[in-house]
């Protein structure tokens, strides 16, 4: 049946990739982060605070990057769609049927504009999750020794 069945453009697929590891990587980083503001108490160390800071900037300048990103991905999508309706209206000229192809590539370029906004809050998630996991296994590694 080709109705049920479901094309997924390499844009959709990576935009649920991109999807599916921040919904992993963000709530370790989250849950990292506030375990250790509350082990510092009222008086966090110097490595907690450049943590602490490092939050805040990285998310602005995260935004700052997605905002640009989707705006220029929004700007060859416009000049793709552009081409895409000028060869439907030539085909539909010529008499062919053009329309499953029209919406086809506006669907993939809403998936390149969303996966182009979405990659640098991504990108800072599952490296800070990797970052972060990989000192606190050290930590416990560490401690282990000790005793």
């Amino acid at each position: 049946m080709d109705v049920m069945r479901t094309h997924r453009t390499r844009s959709s697929r990576r935009l649920a990739k991109q999807a599916l590891e921040l919904s992993v990587a963000a709530p370790l980083v989250i849950a990292h982060r506030v375990s250790r503001m509350a082990a510092a108490g009222t008086r966090p160390s110097a490595r907690d605070r450049n943590e602490f800071a490092l939050m805040g900037t990285e998310k602005i300048l995260a935004l700052y990057q997605s905002w640009g990103a989707m705006w220029w991905q929004a700007c060859m999508s416009q000049v793709a769609l552009a081409q895409s309706i000028s060869m439907a209206a030539m085909s539909a000229m010529s008499g062919a049927r053009t329309g499953p192809r029209l919406s086809a590539a506006t669907r993939t370029a809403a998936a390149k504009v969303l996966s182009a906004g979405l990659s640098p809050f991504h990108k800072k998630a599952v490296a800070n999750a990797k970052r972060l996991s990989r000192r606190k296994a050290s930590r416990v590694t560490l401690r282990g020794d000790s005793r």
